[in-house]
């Protein structure tokens, strides 16, 4: 009979302990759930901030793009600007000077018809001359120079034929004269050098083009 009973109390204990250890895995599986939760959390929110970088990356690329585009507009309309600018500039002052040569055209021949042997006239001369000296100096500081061909090769690029004459003492296509001088500014052709270009004598050998 007390054999029974331990036996009974054996089977009793066997099935506490079974039922003790089935509580201490689910408890644990509570546990590990429990902690894969916060886990999971902090896997979304890095993931968030990831995505929330990315982004804010992405945006501040397009607006230094953006920048980097209105700068480069900025500097192609003051580029723009200034050569609109320039042109205008140039080309008033090409008008300006056009406008002056006749004066120092009047002022050349007035020295070169006066007759410097005149006592009476020197005076008169001497003014002139210092005022032509004078003007030319100043519009040179502009850019204006001078084109007075005389002896070289016609250019027709800087000079204007008025005239062609056989001559034996210059060779083919040499400026004999100048008419009027031409001018430059700033290296543009304001004014063509009206110019008396040789050539060679009847039955010589003419070499102009």
């Amino acid at each position: 009979m007390s054999d029974s009973r331990d036996v009974h109390a054996d089977k009793e204990n066997a099935v506490d302990e079974t039922v003790q250890a089935t509580e201490e895995v689910e408890v644990e599986g509570q546990v590990v759930e429990g902690t894969d939760a916060p886990q999971d959390e902090a896997s979304q929110r890095i993931y968030e901030l990831e995505t929330a970088l990315s982004e804010a990356q992405a945006t501040i690329k397009e607006q230094q793009d953006g920048v980097l585009r209105a700068r480069a507009d900025a500097d192609n309309a003051r580029r723009r600007a200034e050569g609109e600018v320039e042109k205008a500039r140039k080309f008033a002052l090409e008008r300006f000077a056009g406008e002056l040569l006749p004066v120092v055209d009047n002022l050349e021949r007035a020295i070169e018809l006066s007759d410097s042997d005149n006592e009476a006239v020197k005076p008169l001369l001497e003014g002139v001359e210092m005022t032509h000296k004078s003007f030319m100096s100043t519009i040179e500081k502009f850019g204006l120079t001078l084109i007075d061909p005389q002896g070289e090769t016609f250019n027709p690029d800087l000079h204007q034929a008025m005239s062609m004459q056989e001559s034996a003492d210059h060779a083919p296509n040499t400026v004999m004269a100048v008419m009027q001088k031409g001018y430059q500014i700033n290296g543009r052709l304001l004014r063509p050098a009206m110019v008396m270009v040789s050539r060679a004598p009847s039955g010589g050998v003419d070499t102009q083009a």
